[in-house]
């Protein structure tokens, strides 16, 4: 049984697997091609290839400006915005929002994937809590103007989560990985990152509430290594760094009503997780380890939602598993079988 035990604690450092982030690139449109079919909150059906460029807002944007430092009690419901938030982990958060109360901005490179998203969720959540617009996160123009129809729509943003990533689908060594594929990843990851925190704070220092950031981090932010997605792992160790390191910044600004925060939602049973189900400990982690990204969302959806509402401006770092939750877990498999072939067979 120690054997055993060390092996797997071995297999555990060497294998621990990303919580996905499937996002497929799809150039339809810049987001300022959707601004007149965004007025309403969704896309609207128009005959037209090639719509009226406006980057003038229907009505006026109710934000209002404040010096840093300064702040107004943040009272639900909040106004959220998470990236890459059509599918997987992102759309598992939005329900959780939507249910508690909140409102909505969702966001994803497919247009086509944010219209069905926004369709799906105003039925079942009503017409005036949800709005979409597609982003690259990759693209700067991209997020400023996503910036400003969060404005247009909802006026400011109280909790905007960073959770647009990519491994390009790819479980392969770093030795046979494409251009196309490292750029993607790392483009996302850390150039897309970078960007959001720099409009999202931007935004929000003018903001009389003020707001939180959460970056979602992913495997290789703990150090621990990533074979197979060594790019991928490489990425997600520089978001803990720039978080920490805006919260420097923010700090030595003497600024008090932004605050940055990292947020892991470990494995999640996403497409991107279980397509690298490949190798006996993929499927050993997976099956131990994962969770649906529905059983995630419901764990930390209220952790976010409790910063703001117990009015706490310091750094925090929620974790849906923990090490103590995931060596648990792996025990009772050694000692008790349990989990095996839970969601894919085992050898």
């Amino acid at each position: 049984m120690a054997t055993a035990a060390a092996s797997t604690c071995q297999f555990l450092t060497q294998f621990w697997y990303p919580r996905p982030h499937p996002i497929i690139f799809s150039p339809i449109f810049k987001p300022t091609h959707f601004q007149p079919y965004f007025a309403h909150g969704y896309l609207q059906n128009n005959s037209s290839p090639t719509p009226t460029i406006s980057l003038n807002p229907p009505f006026p944007v109710k934000a209002q400006a404040a010096t840093p430092g300064d702040r107004q009690p943040m009272l639900p419901p909040y106004n959220v915005l998470i990236t890459g938030s059509s599918k997987g982990i992102g759309y598992a958060l939005v329900k959780e929002f939507l249910k508690a109360g909140d409102n909505i901005i969702i966001c994803s490179r497919s247009a086509e994937r944010v219209k069905s998203a926004v369709k799906s969720l105003r039925e079942e959540y009503g017409e005036q809590r949800v709005w979409g617009s597609q982003c690259d996160v990759r693209e700067a123009e991209d997020v400023k103007n996503l910036v400003l129809f969060a404005q247009m729509n909802l006026g400011y943003i109280d909790i905007w989560i960073n959770n647009a990533g990519s491994n390009a689908y790819s479980y392969k060594p770093l030795a046979e990985a494409s251009d196309e594929d490292l750029i993607e990843v790392v483009t996302t990851n850390t150039l897309g990152l970078m960007i959001c925190c720099r409009e999202a704070i931007k935004m929000m220092l003018k903001q009389p509430r003020g707001g939180h950031i959460f970056n979602i981090d992913g495997a290789g932010s703990d150090g621990r290594p990533t074979p197979r997605f060594a790019a991928y792992g490489a990425t997600k160790r520089s978001v803990v760094h720039l978080t920490k390191s805006l919260q420097a910044e923010l700090q030595m600004q003497d600024v008090k009503n932004v605050v940055l925060h990292n947020l892991s939602p470990g494995m999640v049973t996403t497409d991107l997780l279980m397509c690298g189900a490949t190798t006996k400990q993929a499927k050993f982690f997976i099956n131990v380890l994962a969770e649906p990204a529905e059983v995630v969302a419901e764990y930390l959806v209220p952790n976010i939602r409790s910063i703001p509402a117990n009015g706490s401006w310091k750094p925090t770092y929620i974790r849906f598993l923990t090490g103590l939750k995931a060596y648990s877990q792996i025990f009772s498999r050694l000692a008790f079988g349990a989990r095996r072939n839970r969601y894919v067979p085992e050898d």
